[in-house]
C-alpha cells in the first residue's frame, strides 16, 4: 500500500491528516481508500474510508473534539498538563503542532529502533551540508586532470585519465553529489567491452569520487563506486614468446637506433610504453641497472632492473648521457617495429619480448620473487603464467644473443 496524497484538516492548532492510498484487491483491481490518524482516544488508530467526503467529515469531527477539549485526551493530570505546556513552548519556534511532532518522533523512533534521533539528525547534516559546493561531473573531472597535470604525472596516464573521465562526464551531466551506486553500477553493467576495460573505467571513476571526498563535493564515505561490484579479470592473454633465433633475426634486421630498444625489452623486460618514457639518465651502465621511476612505470612503483651482460653489450656504443631512449612518437615506434618484424620474417606477437624475458629469466635464475621485482609484476602472476614455460638450456641461449663484428651470434640450444 503506497501513499499517494496527504490532505490536512485543521481546527485551531489541531491538525488531522487524511492519507489517500491505492490498494490492490484480491481480484487484481485497484481501488482508492482514505485513512485518518485518530489520536482522540490516546494511542494512534487508523480509520479507513472508501468515500472521501466521509473521511473528511470524520477528520473534521476529530479535530474539533480535540481542539475543544471534548476528547478523552483532554482529561490529563496537572503534571501532564505542565508537560503538555512545555512541549508546546519547545515546538513554538518550529511552527510544528504537537500532534505532528509526536507522530514524526514515533516514526523516527520506529525507523532507528531506539531514541537516537538527535544523532541521526547530526549525521544527516554532516552528510548533507547546506553549504556543500555544487560541482558537475565535468567540472570535477577538469579539476582532477589539472591537478594531475600540475603534479607532472606521465603523459600516457594523463591521456587515459582524461579520455575515461570525458566518457563518464558525457553520460552523467549532473552534479557529483546526485550520483548513486545504482547509477554507476548500471553504467558499468551496460558496457560491451572486455572485463579489463570495465575494471579500468571503474578504477578511474573511483579516483574521481575519492577526489570529490577530499574536496568536500561529497561527504566522506559516500563514494558511490565503493558499493559497486568489483570487476574480476583473468589473464586470458596467451603467453607467447620468441625463440633465441627469432630474437637474433629481429635485432639484426633493425636499424642502429632501434637495436637498443629491442635489447632493453628482450633482456630487461620493459614494457614498450616504459621504453618510450625512458631517459638515458635512467640507464646506469656503470652501476649495472636500469631505474624505472614511479612516474614512468605502468604500476606507478619504482623498480630497478639489472643490466645483464648481453644487454650491456647491446647498449655499448648506443648509450648517451641524457635524452630520451626513444626520441620519436608512439605511432612511429609501432611502424618501425612492424618493418623490423617483416624484414626479419618473424611474426610479431604482442608483448612477446617482455613475455620472453620473464619466461627465460625465471628458467635461468629459478627465483620467481626476484623476477617479479625486476618485471614489476606480482610473484603470483609470475609463478602461474611463466614458470616452466621454457627450459634452462634455452634460457642460456636467449641471454647469450650478443653482437658480433658482422652479425649477431645465434647460439644453438
Amino acid at each position: 500500500m503506497k501513499a499517494r496524497k496527504i490532505e490536512t484538516v485543521q481546527v485551531g492548532s489541531v491538525l488531522v491528516k487524511i492519507y489517500e492510498r491505492r490498494r490492490r484487491t484480491a481480484n487484481g483491481e485497484t481501488r482508492t481508500i482514505w485513512e485518518i490518524a485518530d489520536y482522540s482516544h490516546g494511542p494512534r488508530r487508523l480509520l479507513g474510508f472508501s468515500d472521501h467526503a466521509k473521511a473528511r467529515q470524520e477528520s473534521l469531527r476529530i479535530a474539533t473534539a480535540i481542539s475543544t477539549g471534548n476528547a478523552t485526551g483532554a482529561a490529563i493530570s496537572n503534571r501532564e498538563g505542565a508537560s503538555f505546556g512545555r512541549a508546546l513552548e519547545l515546538l513554538k519556534p518550529t511552527g510544528v503542532v504537537l500532534e505532528l511532532a509526536a507522530a514524526n518522533y514515533a516514526e523516527a523512533f520506529r525507523i532507528l529502533g531506539s531514541d537516537r534521533i538527535v544523532e541521526a539528525a547530526k549525521e544527516f547534516v554532516r552528510r548533507n551540508p547546506t553549504e556543500r559546493p555544487a560541482r558537475t561531473v565535468a567540472q570535477v573531472a577538469a579539476e582532477l586532470v589539472e591537478l594531475k597535470t600540475n603534479r607532472k604525472v606521465g603523459a600516457r596516464y594523463l591521456t587515459d585519465l582524461r579520455t575515461r573521465l570525458d566518457t563518464f562526464a558525457n553520460v552523467f551531466c549532473v552534479n557529483v553529489d546526485t550520483i548513486t551506486s545504482i547509477d554507476v553500477q548500471g553504467w558499468l553493467d551496460r558496457m560491451t567491452v572486455a572485463p579489463r576495460t570495465v575494471k579500468n573505467f571503474r578504477d578511474t571513476v573511483n579516483t574521481l569520487f575519492k577526489f570529490c571526498e577530499t574536496r568536500g563535493y561529497i561527504a566522506r564515505g559516500e563514494n558511490p563506486v565503493s558499493a559497486t561490484d568489483r570487476v574480476e579479470t583473468r589473464n586470458s592473454e596467451a603467453i607467447t614468446i620468441f625463440t633465441p633465433e627469432e630474437l637474433a633475426r629481429l635485432i639484426d634486421a633493425s636499424e642502429k637506433s632501434f637495436k637498443p630498444i629491442l635489447a632493453i625489452q628482450a633482456f630487461a623486460g620493459l614494457r614498450s610504453a616504459e621504453v618510450m618514457r625512458l631517459d638515458w639518465e635512467d640507464v646506469h651502465l656503470t652501476k649495472g641497472f636500469i631505474e624505472i621511476t614511479a612516474l614512468k612505470s605502468k604500476t606507478a612503483s619504482r623498480r630497478l632492473v639489472p643490466i645483464v651482460p648481453s644487454l650491456a653489450a647491446w647498449l655499448e656504443g648506443h648509450a648517451k648521457r641524457k635524452g630520451p631512449v626513444w626520441p620519436h612518437s608512439k605511432p612511429y615506434y609501432h611502424e618501425v617495429q612492424a618493418k623490423v618484424a617483416q624484414a626479419a620474417q618473424v611474426t610479431w606477437q604482442h608483448n612477446a619480448l617482455r613475455h620472453s624475458f620473464i619466461s627465460y629469466r625465471v628458467a635461468d635464475i629459478s627465483d620467481v620473487a626476484r623476477v617479479a621485482l625486476e618485471a614489476g609484476n606480482s610473484p603470483a602472476v609470475i609463478f602461474s603464467n611463466y614458470r616452466e614455460v621454457v627450459d634452462a638450456s634455452t634460457a642460456k641461449s636467449w641471454f647469450a644473443v650478443a653482437p658480433s663484428r658482422e652479425k649477431h651470434a645465434i647460439p644453438q640450444a
